[in-house]
């Protein structure tokens, strides 16, 4: 158990943070997922917009790694761009 007043801040900290992260990367998957099973091209793009900006926030706060970021709005691009 921690022995001073800043490390049980802390620890409270870590914990609302680590919730928080949870929160928007589950999210942003929920988002992924959504986009990747929709049909229609202009909905489609839209919903890109919005999953890209998801993904962009959470490599900015270090949730997920950049290259990771990319990565996805990159695969999800191409598809979105393939769709008829």
């Amino acid at each position: 158990m921690a022995n001073h007043k800043s490390a049980l801040k802390r620890i409270r900290r870590n914990e609302v943070a680590r919730l928080r992260n949870k929160y928007q990367h589950k999210t942003t998957r929920n988002a992924i997922k959504a986009l990747k099973e929709t049909e229609d091209k202009t909905a489609a793009q839209k919903l890109l917009t919005e999953v890209t900006s998801m993904l962009d926030k959470l490599a900015k706060n270090n949730v997920i790694h950049a290259n990771k970021a990319g990565n996805l709005k990159s695969k999800l691009t191409k598809q979105v761009n393939a769709m008829a």
